[in-house]
């Protein structure tokens, strides 16, 4: 019996052995990841150096690398860009202009003029041609002077010439009627008014040109296309911006007067008018120019402060001396609007001319002869368009030529 548990057991311990064999074998078997590199550096001696006699080896020599290369070659690329330092543009001074010379401008402007297109010459002539003048025609007659902004009293007066003359006059020709309606016209538009424009004083100052106006009747670009005009006589002048009172008033003057080579004397927009005005003439006096002209404030003429400070401004400015002449600017399409802002601007300032801008067409032209007959002055420079030398002086002859066309 021993002997056969003896038997069971050294079987089993066999079977045991060759179970684990078999467990081994597989291991083996597995595949094992490859080992990893060493992390030695692999240290290559350096060349030695050749000996007497021997010829060296060739090697090729790397180029050489600064510190910040070999260190600092990630920071240098993580770094942002230095932003490259840029110089303001200086702007380049604007260049001076000549303006046309006054005589070329007239013979221009006399043509523009003449080519409008006009009813009121031509409306008179067409009905002064009918064979009877009856009381109808008259009164059409007297409508179109009317239309045309002369005024009611001076229609009156031209009707009844006009009446009185056709009458001795008997037959008529379209000459002999435009001969008498042109010297009619003249009459009334007066040719004997002196309409030169004071720019020179009498004392060893500057000629003081104060310019006055309701906004919208281009009072500062009349300023400036004066200031052109003096320049082409071969006149110095210096601006004074006093219209504070405008948004970019004191910056279109400005620009007016760089293009021609004019200096502005100019302060804080809402700044004293009056303080600018008398700085512009004390400017005036220290340079030694031949005249200053000055812008003033335009709001509506019905506000009692603007009136007050036209006067203040006149009041200072007239501490250096007497201004030689105060410029009323007027649009000429605004017909009696026109003339009711003549009168009050005339209460406060004394006004010594009149500037009519927009008298491209003369449809009504009449407007001329009311208000020079409001304000007793002359009307001394028209403005014919928007171009810089489209103003010119008034010419009672070519106006009414224009009127009446060829």
């Amino acid at each position: 019996m021993d002997i056969l548990i003896l038997a069971v057991v050294i079987a089993l311990v066999a079977v045991g052995a060759v179970a684990t064999g078999l467990v081994v074998s597989s291991r083996k078997k597995k595949q094992l990841p490859p080992a990893a590199p060493s992390s030695t550096p692999t240290i290559t001696a350096p060349p030695a150096e050749p000996q007497v006699g021997e010829d060296a080896a060739p090697t090729v020599e790397e180029p050489r690398r600064t510190i910040e290369e070999v260190v600092l070659p990630e920071a240098e690329a993580a770094a942002p860009e230095a932003p490259v330092a840029v110089e303001p543009e200086v702007p380049a001074a604007p260049e001076i202009e000549v303006p046309e010379p006054t005589a070329g401008r007239l013979v221009r402007l006399r043509a523009r003029l003449a080519r409008s297109q006009n009813s009121l010459g031509k409306g008179l002539l067409t009905l002064l041609s009918r064979e009877h003048l009856d009381e109808d025609t008259w009164e059409e007659i007297e409508e179109t002077l009317l239309t045309a902004d002369v005024g009611v009293k001076p229609t009156q007066e031209l009707v009844d010439r006009l009446r009185e003359r056709v009458k001795v006059l008997g037959t008529r020709t379209p000459q002999d009627l435009r001969s008498l309606l042109r010297e009619e016209l003249l009459t009334l538009v007066g040719t004997d008014f002196d309409r030169v424009v004071k720019t020179e004083s009498a004392a060893d100052t500057p000629g003081v040109v104060m310019v006055v106006g309701v906004n919208g009747t281009g009072k500062t670009t009349t300023t400036g296309k004066l200031a052109r005009v003096l320049v082409a006589d071969g006149r110095s002048v210096v601006l004074g911006a006093a219209d504070t009172f405008r948004a970019a008033a004191a910056d279109q003057l400005q620009t007016w007067g760089e293009r021609v080579g004019a200096r502005t004397v100019r302060g804080p927009e809402g700044g004293d008018p009056a303080s600018i005005a008398f700085d512009a003439v004390k400017e005036g006096i220290a340079e030694g120019a031949d005249v200053v002209l000055i812008d003033t404030a335009g709001r509506l003429h019905t506000k009692t402060g603007l009136m007050d400070e036209l006067g203040k401004v006149k009041r200072v400015v007239e501490k250096h001396g007497p201004l030689d002449e105060v410029l009323l600017v007027l649009d000429a399409t605004t017909g009696q609007n026109g003339l009711m802002q003549a009168r009050v601007f005339a209460e406060v300032v004394d006004i010594t001319g009149i500037v009519l801008t927009k008298l491209d067409g003369t449809a009504k032209g009449g407007i001329v002869v009311a208000v020079q007959r409001e304000l007793g002055v002359p009307v001394k420079l028209v403005g014919l368009g928007e171009g810089p030398d489209d103003l010119a002086p008034f010419e009672p002859e070519a106006f009414v030529d224009a009127l009446i066309g060829d």
